[in-house]
């Protein structure tokens, strides 16, 4: 690091947040680092934030926040060299964990002055928003589409750091019993495949990292940032039973082996309603963490995309 910019999220934890934050300030200065905070209050504003940063030259774009903050940066750092840092300060903090970053924010800065600079492939997912815009987006950790989304549609946005992630999973669960799986198509490219296949899901994930840490580590064996496809997770059937049965054999690192759910790399998915069904049905997609919109979408991985700071 030489030249850094702070972005930071000050919905993101209290007053012991804002301390933390000073202490890692000082640990770049204290290392003769250029350093520049900058406060994001909004998603477009941390896009924006990011963006400014690679044209005035930072090599290196820290995200202060959660998962959510640090795909906003993200979107920004595509495709070009500056580097994205990260200092968890969120509830989930998915990257972080699967990066093996220490949860303190001085302890993470610390370990991040000599992290690899290392180049990525991240998750790009084309969507229709929920006033009906076409829309696209880059995604680091994993994406969404069914029941999971449809959580995220039906629960606030604050929820999890109002309430905590333990009355979150709460909310979440009573939402899962009355929730019905519809079912959508999806076409998907097995990798280095010059065929696709077809399947009919109520729930498919695209997944990049390898360990989300909390209560659920592993949701997808053989996901991991440093390949250059996606695990999909996919749900054939349209029993609730079976996809929490899939889910409780990750809260206890079992056999992942559940009838009605295939686990697959590939390179390229696309998923839309099925020809006949209710015009009025909406099934909702997600990406790391953050609603999108509805179905149809494309989702295909970009290799080579994001220089990330790996300890």
């Amino acid at each position: 690091m030489n030249n850094v910019r702070v972005l930071y999220n000050p919905r993101s934890g209290g007053k012991r947040r804002h301390t933390q934050l000073a202490a890692a300030l000082s640990v770049l200065h204290d290392r003769g680092i250029q350093s520049s905070l900058r406060e994001t209050l909004s998603s477009a504003q941390a896009t924006h934030e990011a963006r400014i940063a690679v044209e005035d030259g930072c090599d290196t774009v820290v995200a202060c926040g959660g998962d959510g903050t640090i795909s906003d940066v993200t979107q920004s750092l595509v495709g070009t060299d500056t580097a994205l840092g990260i200092l968890p300060f969120g509830t989930a903090n998915a990257l972080a964990h699967d990066l093996r970053l220490p949860m303190n924010p001085v302890a993470a800065i610390k370990v991040q002055l000599t992290a690899k600079r290392q180049r990525v492939a991240v998750g790009k997912v084309r969507y229709r928003d929920l006033s009906g815009k076409d829309g696209s987006r880059y995604f680091a950790v994993a994406l969404g589409i069914g029941v999971d989304a449809h959580l995220f549609y039906k629960l606030q946005a604050d929820m999890k750091q109002r309430l905590g992630m333990a009355a979150y999973y709460a909310k979440a669960w009573q939402l899962w019993t009355t929730h019905r799986m519809r079912p959508f198509a999806a076409e998907y490219r097995v990798r280095d495949s010059e065929t696709s296949r077809r399947a009919e899901l109520t729930e498919l994930l695209a997944v990049r990292i390898t360990n989300f840490g909390g209560v659920v580590r592993t949701l997808a064996p053989g996901a991991s940032l440093m390949r250059d496809d996606l695990r999909l997770v996919l749900c054939r059937s349209n029993r609730r039973a079976t996809y929490l049965h899939y889910v409780f054999r990750c809260l206890v690192a079992g056999s992942w082996n559940v009838r009605g759910i295939d686990l697959v790399h590939a390179d390229q998915v696309l998923c839309k309603t099925i020809d006949g069904s209710d015009p009025n049905l909406r099934i909702y997609v997600e990406a790391d963490g953050e609603l999108l919109g509805t179905l149809p979408v494309e989702i295909e991985v970009v290799r080579q995309a994001l220089t990330i700071l790996i300890p």
